[in-house]
């Protein structure tokens, strides 16, 4: 990190108030100004503004460095784009645009804004704890000889109060400490209210412990310069003060002076004299509004002293709706200034009417060189970063050999066979797992690449000779990151390494692995590294009922409808170990392809027995979606069409009904996500006047029109019977739709109509309504 120059307080106050101005008058352009298309509220966040544009001004203006990254709070994001309007790399059409189509965000997006932003926001907690996983990617980085220690930024989190209920702040915050994080900064807009009500005070006096307990270092920003020197000469009103309750606290900043004065006068009586004689109504009102968080001397002060690596939790006392009318009013989250409250607000600043959008609009002469100079020597990246792609030659990746093989373990055996490769592409894999590392099948790229770890760690076992299949020894040259048991940290440290190209130039191949049916305990941020475009390789295994011994808690049901939905991220589900190969290099060219996404695999622990090819020529249409296992003939009216770990049944029912049923199709199914994709593409494209036919359609085309299905997978059968939709097909799908029992495969495929008769019975079932 660089030195910070000397704060020129004069300036970077100057530079709060034309944030204060721009973000809400932009807010208020959307809502009052603006032609409105549908009559619906555009909305806003003016107060929650306010209440930052002091920290933010000192960080943008001030402390950060060029290559520190940010979080920006949800609500905070117009001050973000009005600091970038100053700097001239956001546009006026794009403040005009607020929350309209392509126009500046409602919350900081990555992808979306045209402006730098370091990591989307909105889903709120989220943004705060990918900070301290990116400062763990940056070490690694660092580590492995991808970055210079010149070129190591901070991570900075800008948090409301409210986020602090978040429980995923917590579990990113245990981990963090297992992994010994730095270079962090989580500053905390304490305005100690919610979006419903203001905050309880009881938790506030936690806060320093907990985070003291994981090792970081506290600092409150409680009062500012003028009012913790009044408070030193009043002490009476100063221990008054510190046990205000919040509510209290925001009434008394909306009612004002008067209100503040009758209160103390109240409380306190003659011990607050010589303060009230002091103060008059309106500077009693701007004494109790000089809180840390707006107090650029303190502020400043405050980000210089903490020029180390230590990561650092600053609690800064702010009012909501600083300067505004609504400033402490407990509705005032979503509360919009009205033309009239606008009008004199605008006077307030200096501003001309009818030079609302000129940045330094309000600013005297005298003062306008030094805030120009500040602006011009900010250190911070101006335009956005392009995202750097294709640097990575893919090598093949053969499939295991074996005439029996699940998929989990062809997995564990390919990236293996990488890891043993020495291929470029091997050392830019990293992995990571929460908890489940040797049950997932990582565990033979561990023993071969090793555990990551800043400082080393012996694996005890070993020194001890005692026998163990796991080398768990760790080194700052290991490729694998442990992770408790937290998916949304897993999904966290994805998003993290996914952006490592963007963040710090040097593109990782991030694979995590977990229990396929708790995607869903992290699927908010699973959702968040997707939005924000992180490349990354998901391995879910076991999946579905197949994992039979482990009942219904284990099982998996929906994640093939979870992928079908989600954005980002492609669903591959393979029967057999060459698929498999085929995919995981798909997937990771994808990683570094511009037009690329994340890949999500679902597998087995079922060990099958493997297909034999004449040809390498089902490959394309495998990577596409599905390709015919088994061609249907001429005329043919029915098909099986299956998927993934059920593969068997399909094939034996398939081979014991061929010869009663002519021309009997078997569809593998590799992914209903990039089918599905494919034919609302081409249903969208038609009604553009195109006509191309998409993979479904010319797959399923290979029947008679009117041709029946039977659907088969392991999992909810709606992921697959929608084929029926494609070209007018019957279906009778099969599929599992219900928690599952304990017991072996026989017993539960029956009891879960996945066995032969129930592929047999749906057939006839089909064909009788032909």
């Amino acid at each position: 990190m660089l030195k910070t120059a000397a704060p020129d307080i004069a300036a970077l106050k100057l530079a709060e108030e034309r944030l204060r101005w721009l973000s809400a008058w932009t807010i208020h352009h959307a809502n009052h100004i603006r032609e409105s298309a549908d009559g619906l509220k555009v909305g806003g966040h003016q107060a929650s503004c306010a209440s930052m544009t002091a920290i933010m001004a000192a960080l943008y203006f001030h402390a950060l460095g060029p290559n520190d990254r940010v979080a920006v709070k949800p609500h905070a994001g117009p001050v973000l784009h009005a600091i970038h309007y100053l700097l001239g790399s956001q546009s006026l059409e794009q403040l005009q645009n607020f929350r309209g189509y392509q126009g500046m965000q409602s919350y900081p997006s990555r992808t979306k804004d045209k402006i730098p932003v370091d990591f989307s926001t909105g889903s709120v907690g989220l943004g705060v704890a990918i900070t301290a996983f990116a400062s763990l990617i940056q070490d690694y980085l660092t580590a492995h000889g991808m970055m210079d220690e010149a070129d190591r930024g901070r991570f900075v989190a800008l948090i409301g109060d409210a986020e602090l209920d978040e429980g995923n702040i917590y579990e990113c915050l245990i981990e963090a400490y297992k992994h010994d994080i730095r270079n962090c900064w989580w500053i905390v807009d304490y305005n100690r209210q919610s979006l419903d009500a203001t905050s309880t005070d009881r938790m506030f006096e936690r806060f320093d412990e907990i985070f003291a307990s994981c090792g970081w270092r506290t600092i409150e920003l409680r009062y500012g310069k003028k009012l913790a020197a009044a408070l030193k000469a009043n002490p009476a009103v100063g221990e008054w003060l510190d046990t205000l309750p919040n509510a209290d606290h925001s009434a008394l900043l909306y009612q004002g002076g008067a209100a503040w004065r009758a209160r103390i006068e109240k409380d306190l009586g003659k011990k607050a004299d010589k303060l009230l004689k002091t103060y008059d109504d309106e500077a009693l009102t701007a004494l109790m509004s000089d809180l840390g968080g707006h107090c650029m001397e303190t502020l400043t002060q405050v980000f210089d002293a903490a020029q180390d690596d230590v990561p650092t939790l600053f609690v800064a006392w702010t009012v909501k709706g600083f300067g505004l009318p609504f400033a402490g009013h407990k509705d005032n989250h979503a509360g919009l200034m009205n033309p009239t409250q606008m009008a004199a607000f605008r006077e307030s600043m200096g501003v001309a009417e009818g030079s609302e959008w000129e940045p330094l609009n309000g600013v005297g002469d005298n003062a306008r060189p030094g805030l120009e100079a500040l602006i011009e020597k900010c250190r911070i990246a101006r335009e956005k970063r392009t995202r750097d792609f294709g640097r990575v030659k893919m090598p093949a990746l053969p499939a295991p050999t074996g005439d029996e093989q699940s998929t989990q373990a062809a997995f564990g055996r390919i990236l293996l066979d990488l890891a043993k490769s020495g291929h470029p592409l091997a050392d830019r894999i990293v992995t990571t797992s929460p908890d489940v590392t040797v049950s997932t099948n990582l565990g033979a790229w561990v023993n071969q690449r090793g555990l990551f770890k800043r400082r080393e760690m012996a694996d005890v076992f070993a020194q001890a000779k005692i026998a163990s299949a796991q080398k768990w020894s760790a080194s700052n040259q290991g490729q694998h990151i442990e992770l408790g048991i937290a998916e949304s940290n897993l999904f966290l440290m994805l998003a993290a390494a996914g952006l490592s190209g963007d963040l710090f130039g040097e593109r990782l191949f991030p694979i995590g692995t977990l229990y396929d049916p708790f995607i869903a305990r992290g699927l908010d941020s699973l959702n968040y590294a997707c939005y924000q475009d992180a490349r990354f390789l998901l391995v879910a295994t076991p999946s579905g009922i197949t994992l039979g011994p482990e009942g219904g808690a284990h099982q998996s049901i929906n994640p093939p409808l979870i992928a079908l939905g989600q954005p980002g991220l492609r669903h591959y589900e393979p029967a057999f170990a060459d698929e498999l190969a085929i995919m995981m290099r798909e997937a990771f060219r994808l990683i570094d392809d511009p037009a690329g996404e994340s890949t999500y695999l679902r597998l087995s622990t079922r060990s099958i027995q493997q297909f034999e090819r004449a040809n390498d020529d089902w490959q394309a249409d495998a990577l596409a979606g599905g390709y015919w296992l088994r061609e249907p003939g001429p005329n043919a009216e029915s098909a099986i069409v299956a998927m993934g770990a059920v593969m068997p049944e399909a094939l034996a029912a398939h081979e014991e009904l061929s010869a009663d049923i002519p021309g009997l199709g078997l569809l593998a199914v590799t992914s209903p996500d990039l089918l599905h994709r494919g034919w609302s593409a081409a249903q969208a494209a038609r009604w553009g006047g195109q006509r191309q036919p998409s993979h479904a359609e010319t797959l399923l085309s290979k029947l008679e029109p009117g041709a029946g299905l039977v659907t088969l997978c392991d999992g909810a059968p709606a992921s697959l019977s929608w084929l029926g939709g494609v070209l007018g097909q019957r279906v009778a799908p099969l599929g599992v739709d219900r928690f599952g029992q304990t017991g072996n495969l026989p017993d539960l495929y029956a009891a879960y109509r996945l066995d032969g008769d129930a592929i047999t019975e749906a057939i006839a079932e089909v064909l009788l309504t032909a």
